[in-house]
């Protein structure tokens, strides 16, 4: 069944929040979700990143969105297929603008040649084995060019194309890319994972992973469905999310 409702038919636009995810939860605790609602925030003072990391935006200058979606008739097997859905609509949008150096980073992270332009964060509400909800967190650095020294490697639009970007009507085009890339896993799965697996960052090329204690360098080869990096040394190994982290 395919939600009826678009994404972006209903658009909240803060001035300042703690974070977009945590709005969008609270109106899915509260009763009040629907799928296709987006929240856009001007500022965004405690983001989160992966792993319960902070992600730092200065107001008016990047996209900080959530969207709630219900996932239609995906299996909670298939949360990975998601997330590489929303990261083939991040990679589209932005590609569009900063040329094709853009890439994914393993496991939802947006880079452009070296350096990190976004994140994404999707945090799921479940209900036994029933998937309910899924809030879906954006950030995508557009005009800010003065970073904190522990995002050294981040990287925004204007320092790549030299133009300013307006977030607001950015953010409402990005839902465009999404609702398509939605569209095409619900009908065509298999192409969403052979786009996410053709960007995919640092493919074949050598890099330096860490495992607890263990450091090691590894060949990047693939990432399976269920959201497993495949890397190649010695031997093969595979690594679910949060196992491992990059030192680059």
């Amino acid at each position: 069944m395919v939600p009826a409702n678009p994404l972006g038919s209903i658009f909240i636009e803060l001035h300042s929040v703690d974070s977009t995810n945590n709005y969008a939860m609270a109106l899915v605790h509260e009763g009040l979700a629907q799928h296709g609602t987006a929240v856009f925030a001007h500022e965004q003072r405690k983001g989160k990143g992966q792993r319960g990391k902070q992600w730092v935006s200065t107001r008016n200058e990047n996209i900080t969105l959530s969207v709630i979606i219900t996932p239609f008739a995906l299996n909670i097997s298939k949360l990975f297929l998601l997330s590489m859905a929303v990261a083939t609509a991040v990679h589209r949008f932005f590609s569009r603008y900063a040329g094709d150096e853009t890439r994914i980073k393993w496991p939802n992270d947006l880079y452009w040649r070296d350096r990190k332009a976004g994140g994404i964060l999707i945090e799921n509400v479940l209900q036994g084995s029933e998937w309910k909800y899924a809030i879906i967190g954006i950030g995508l650095n557009l005009n800010q060019t003065d970073f904190p020294p522990m995002d050294r490697k981040a990287v925004s639009l204007k320092q790549i194309t030299g133009s300013t970007h307006d977030p607001l009507s950015l953010a409402k085009e990005l839902l465009g890319d999404l609702e398509s890339a939605l569209d095409q896993l619900r009908s065509q799965p298999d192409t969403i994972a052979d786009h996410y697996r053709s960007h995919l960052f640092r493919r074949y090329q050598p890099v330096r992973l860490k495992q607890g204690e263990r450091v090691f360098d590894a060949s990047i080869k693939d990432v399976t469905d269920d959201g497993q990096l495949v890397v190649q040394h010695a031997l093969e190994e595979r690594f679910a999310v949060g196992e491992i982290e990059w030192i680059l």
